[in-house]
């Protein structure tokens, strides 16, 4: 695992904002920024107004972020995009946010974050961001130009909720694979497979899976992520959206299980962490 901080020596990175699963109150909800040297792109934004303490704490100003993905509707992910919306339209009205916010995700999770900013948010913040945000429908299997990343979306055949990952093309041609936060499909192979970086879930160990019941709520174990890794070979693995009950040894003991089945370079960062690309 390669730590960094951000510097012009550094191509790209990718800063973990937060790498916990829906219900933790130890570390935040799972979301990350992948910087090039262009560009931002926010991908989803927690389950609050803790989006904005993580970019302020990973010295990212919310002003030179252009870009967000949201794979998906579910709060953990697409409530931090209501004060990201926020933010920026009070921002936008300041003069303070130059250019245009664009937000990617399919049609069901750009209606869900529309109608509950219509909702919540008052009419003055609604009028400036429809001046401000535009909101960019993806399909699967569609390929959009952001920034000065390439990337290719796709439904990840979520069992619960509608989904998309995304395959992204660094400006140095290394490819980025995020596959949500739900176990990788077989159907997706076309855009997992033998990518420089692999994002998944991993919501606990296999050993305590009666525990927290990963099987359930449609979720795999550190052990299920090694055994698809060695299928798809990935040059680094980077392991997301975990519980949370023992975050101090939660990097090795989930590299350990990983490492039973898969021996290539891993990661499972904390929050705040940054991984130069």
């Amino acid at each position: 695992m390669t730590n960094a901080t951000h510097s012009p020596a550094v191509t790209s990175t990718l800063t973990l904002l937060g790498t916990g699963n829906a219900a933790v109150t130890k570390c935040y909800n799972t979301c990350f920024v992948i910087s090039t040297p262009q560009s931002h792109l926010l991908v989803d934004a927690g389950g609050g107004n803790g989006i904005l303490s993580q970019l302020e704490k990973a010295q990212l100003p919310l002003e030179e972020i252009h870009h967000l993905y949201l794979t998906h509707a579910h709060t953990d992910h697409i409530l931090g995009a209501i004060w990201v919306v926020r933010m920026v339209a009070q921002a936008a009205a300041k003069g303070k946010y130059n250019g245009r916010l664009h937000i990617y995700g399919h049609d069901k999770v750009l209606q869900v974050l529309i109608d509950i900013c219509r909702m919540t948010l008052p009419t003055k913040i609604i009028k400036q961001a429809e001046e401000t945000i535009l909101y960019q429908e993806v399909k699967h299997g569609e390929t959009r130009q952001v920034g000065d990343l390439t990337l290719t979306c796709f439904d990840i055949n979520s069992t619960k909720e509608k989904q998309f990952g995304f395959r992204a093309e660094l400006p140095d041609g290394q490819a980025i694979v995020c596959l949500g936060d739900e176990p990788y499909k077989e159907e997706n192979e076309p855009f997992a497979s033998h990518a420089d970086w692999l994002l998944c879930e991993a919501f606990c160990l296999y050993e305590e899976r009666e525990t927290f019941k990963p099987y359930e709520k449609h979720h795999c174990t550190a052990k299920d992520v090694g055994e698809m890794a060695s299928r798809l070979q990935p040059k680094h693995l980077v392991v997301y959206h975990t519980e949370e009950s023992d975050l101090a040894h939660r990097k090795a003991r989930y590299t350990a299980e990983i490492q039973e089945s898969f021996q290539g370079d891993i990661n499972v960062p904390d929050d705040l962490e940054i991984i130069a690309l």
